[in-house]
């Protein structure tokens, strides 16, 4: 606290989430007057890299984005890359590339919920004094999540940065013996993951309402993860090739990752925004242990975001098993996806939220332009007024709870910093003597 009249509430390196950020929020006369998240990592201009590269490229540089959500980067790429190409990959190779990013889902919420986010529900500092107290718990988890990693593993050749995954398919196909060990993993997955849900259940949920539009993908016969329409909860649904009309991107002076708004307002996708738009897509047997959980249908509480996370990783288990059941070997791992001029567009929703994937090919292949847009970036701006929302009500705490708080209120989003530090507009001035 700086005087009487003003308090000025600082992390500067944010704890348990991915990358490098700090928090800063300035109380003056009884109102917060400032709240940014300062985004400090280095842009990483992976839009540039692609420029010039063969359209068979995408899916293998852009895994290299993120190492929790590698399978994200590689779908979209890979649709943007045939849709612009004038191929559309269907049958069981779409069902394997849907298993795929279920084991992404499973790893990497699982990883949210039990190392990042629970421990502050818990009142514990880290995932290490989880252990301590309470050994059995954290394996069930580490279990839950290496169930995970091997069907990444099994289907992309490695659980971090796949290697199997190409444009048009896979460079190989899973043998029978391999997909029936992971039925047996997730037998044990399934149990691990219901008692996750009611585990998660019982914690203390601080009040917090959203009053942002939701974006997510909609209108798929299933829940919609690797395809769908973006769908807004005020705006409706519009066209793929239409996203970056309406959602755009801007720069912000203290952060190297864009902002994002949906016409011209924050928005916020992730986990709320699905659970909103596509909660009735969910098996029956799901929702009815969602219910039990107590998530209500219209739940717009972010802090109740690692219940919706923790059904997520329910209904990817019982989805995993589902398209082992039925999985048949497709002629080829691949379909030709031969090169073309042409502009081509996908998303696809990471577990943070929707991404968008845009390629611009010429008439060989080569890439001309690359924009793509994160989920992190677009929910910056509404966890800044969230958290704006959540600090007024709180005044009366001290700095360190408070603070403490405010790092527990962004977890709730589980931010992927450097997937959203991607790119940077940058203004060299001389000083007019040639230098």
């Amino acid at each position: 606290m700086s005087h009487r009249t003003e308090r000025l509430l600082t992390v500067g390196a944010l704890a348990r989430v991915e990358g490098e950020g700090a928090l800063r929020i300035r109380v003056r006369d009884g109102e917060v007057t400032d709240v940014r998240l300062d985004i400090y990592e280095p842009p990483r201009y992976f839009e540039a890299l692609l420029r010039g590269r063969r359209h068979t490229e995408p899916p293998d540089l852009t895994a290299r984005i993120c190492g929790i959500c590698p399978v994200a980067y590689q779908m979209t790429a890979c649709q943007a890359v045939e849709d612009a190409c004038g191929v559309r990959v269907d049958g069981p190779l779409a069902e394997l590339r849907r298993l795929l990013y279920c084991g992404e889902w499973i790893e990497s919420h699982t990883l949210h919920v039990y190392l990042l986010h629970a421990p502050d529900f818990l009142h514990l500092p880290d995932a290490l004094a989880l252990a301590r107290t309470d050994p059995a718990l954290l394996a069930r988890g580490l279990r839950l999540k290496k169930a995970g990693n091997e069907i990444v593993e099994t289907l992309g050749g490695r659980a971090i940065h796949p290697v199997n995954v190409r444009v048009g398919g896979f460079h190989r196909l899973p043998e029978r013996a391999e997909l029936d060990w992971l039925t047996r993993l997730l037998e044990q997955a399934r149990t691990d993951a219901e008692d996750t849900l009611d585990w998660v259940a019982g914690f203390d949920f601080p009040d917090l309402t959203v009053r942002h539009e939701l974006l997510a993908l909609s209108g798929t016969a299933g829940y919609a993860i690797d395809s769908g329409t973006p769908t807004g909860t005020r705006t409706g649904p519009f066209p793929v090739p239409e996203f970056t009309d309406r959602v755009r991107e801007h720069q912000v002076p203290h952060s190297t990752a864009l902002h994002a708004t949906l016409s011209g307002r924050p928005h916020l996708t992730g986990p709320l925004a699905r659970w909103h738009l596509n909660a009735a897509q969910l098996p029956e047997d799901i929702r009815a242990l969602a219910a039990r959980a107590g998530l209500e249908p219209g739940c717009a509480n972010p802090f109740r975001s690692i219940l919706i996370r923790a059904v997520e990783v329910l209904w990817a288990v019982a989805e995993a098993q589902r398209i082992i059941e039925q999985y048949r070997r497709p002629p080829a791992p691949a379909v030709p996806v031969p090169a073309r001029a042409g502009t081509g567009h996908a998303a696809t929703e990471a577990p943070r939220g929707l991404l968008y994937h845009q390629y611009e090919l010429d008439r060989d292949g080569l890439v001309r332009r690359a924009v793509i847009v994160p989920p992190t970036a677009q929910n910056q701006g509404a966890i800044e007024a969230d958290l704006r929302a959540f600090v007024q009500p709180r005044l009366h705490l001290d700095d360190e709870e408070l603070t403490r708080r405010c790092e527990q209120a962004i977890r709730n989003y589980d931010p992927c910093i450097s997937c959203a530090a991607h790119f940077l507009t940058l203004h060299v001035e001389g000083r007019g003597d040639g230098s």
